[in-house]
C-alpha cells in the first residue's frame, strides 16, 4: 500500500467513527433504523462516510453531504442514488472509471486517477447542514487536500461544495485573493488548484434541465485537460 493509501486509510478510520455533531449522528442512526421501504431488507451503513478513489488522484470532485438513502445506505459516497447514477456515468464517459456505476462498496469500482469526498460526511436531515456542522467536518477535506499531494483540479458540485473548498483552501494557506463566485462552469485558480463549478446532479437539477448530461460531461472534459496541462493554465472553451 502507497503512503498515500495507507494515510488516506488512516484518516477514514477516523472520519468513520466521528461523533462530533449530535444532530447528524441521531440523524443518520434513525435513518439507518427506520430505513426506506424500498431498502428494507438492507444492513443501512449509517456512520460517517468517508472518500473515496484515486491515492495518486489529480482530479478530486467534492460535493455537499451523502443521501439518507445513498451514502447512508450504502457506505460509499454518492453511491446508490440518482446523483450519483449522473456522477459515475459521466466519470465512466470521462475515463475516471472503470465502470458507469456505483451500487455499493464490493461492486468492483475503481477510480483512476480522481477521487470523491464531500464537505459534510453524515448525512443531514432535509439535507441541509449547519454551518457549525459543516466546520465540524472540513478538516477531513483538508487532510484529504494534503495527502493527495499530486492534485490540480477541484470539482466542486454545487455552491456549498465551492464555498466550504474556498474555506478549507484559506486554512491550508492557498491563496485566495477575491473570493470567487460560484457558477456552472465557472473556473478559479486558488493556489496550486484550479477550481472548476458544476451544478449538482441532485434530481432538483437534472430532472428540470438546469443540469444536462452534457453540461456534466463538459465540466468533467475540462477537468481532464487542466489535469493534464501545466499548473495553473485554466481552460478555455
Amino acid at each position: 500500500m502507497s503512503t498515500a493509501a495507507t494515510r488516506l486509510a488512516e484518516l477514514n478510520a477516523r472520519v468513520i467513527a466521528c461523533k462530533k455533531c449530535p444532530r447528524l449522528v441521531a440523524w443518520r442512526e434513525q435513518v439507518a433504523v427506520e430505513k426506506r421501504a424500498a431498502f428494507r431488507d438492507e444492513d443501512y451503513w449509517g456512520r460517517p462516510v468517508p472518500g473515496f478513489g484515486d491515492p495518486r488522484a489529480r482530479v478530486l470532485v467534492c460535493g455537499l453531504a451523502p443521501a439518507a438513502h445513498g451514502g447512508n445506505r450504502t457506505g460509499r459516497v454518492f453511491t446508490g442514488d440518482r446523483s450519483g447514477d449522473w456522477l459515475f456515468a459521466a466519470l465512466h464517459r470521462a475515463g475516471f472509471a472503470n465502470q458507469p456505476t456505483s451500487t455499493h462498496r464490493r461492486d468492483g469500482l475503481r477510480l483512476r486517477d480522481c477521487y470523491i469526498a464531500a464537505c459534510v460526511r453524515c448525512a443531514p436531515p432535509g439535507n441541509r447542514p449547519t454551518t457549525e456542522e459543516r466546520d465540524n467536518c472540513l478538516p477531513y477535506l483538508a487532510r484529504e487536500l494534503q495527502i493527495l499531494d499530486r492534485l490540480r483540479v477541484i470539482v466542486c458540485l454545487g455552491g456549498f461544495a465551492w464555498d466550504g473548498t474556498l474555506h478549507v483552501l484559506r486554512t491550508l494557506g492557498q491563496a485566495v485573493g477575491h473570493r470567487p463566485r460560484f457558477g456552472h462552469g465557472a473556473e478559479a485558480a486558488v493556489g496550486r488548484y484550479i477550481l472548476v463549478g458544476c451544478y449538482h446532479p441532485s434530481q432538483q437539477n437534472t430532472f428540470t434541465g438546469r443540469l444536462t448530461v452534457a453540461m456534466l460531461d463538459a465540466v468533467m472534459a475540462s477537468a481532464r485537460v487542466v489535469a493534464d496541462h501545466r499548473p495553473g493554465e485554466m481552460v478555455s472553451g
